[in-house]
């Protein structure tokens, strides 16, 4: 895929509005959860996860379901900035500072197998919708 202005333009707008729909949803859920554990961003890159497995099984179907454009706003530019691995290692990493090894680690498999079977459930969930469809 070549990028064009107007493509690394959607990215930035895309990565603003993420990045501004992070903040809503960690700050929202830790208001509900609380912050002795990392919820906010648990949450935030389980459903980013979610969406980007969505986002390329429908990319997978064919061009025409899922531009360049689209890809370039929503799965560069959106949840590029929406989701955060560098907030997930900190919050890991203050965890084991303050001795709460149990703590860390949970955030670390929560993460890592949540997001990693949320993405496998959103593209399985899109392909499913989308089996009949022809490209």
């Amino acid at each position: 895929m070549e990028f064009s202005v107007f493509h690394l333009g959607l990215v930035m707008l895309g990565g603003a509005l993420g990045g501004v729909a992070r903040v809503l949803l960690n700050e929202t859920v830790t208001r509900l959860l609380g912050s002795n554990f990392p919820w906010g961003t648990l949450v935030v890159n389980v459903t980013g996860a979610l969406l980007i497995g969505a986002l390329a099984a429908i990319a997978m179907v064919g061009d025409t379901l899922l531009p360049s454009t689209a890809w370039a706003f929503f799965a560069i530019g959106v949840l590029g900035s929406y989701t955060t691995v560098s907030s997930f290692s900190l919050q890991t990493l203050t965890l084991l500072q303050k001795g709460a090894r149990a703590a860390a680690l949970a955030n670390v498999l929560l993460s890592v197998c949540l997001c990693v079977g949320a993405a496998a459930l959103g593209f399985a969930v899109v392909a499913l919708l989308f089996s009949g469809t022809t490209a």
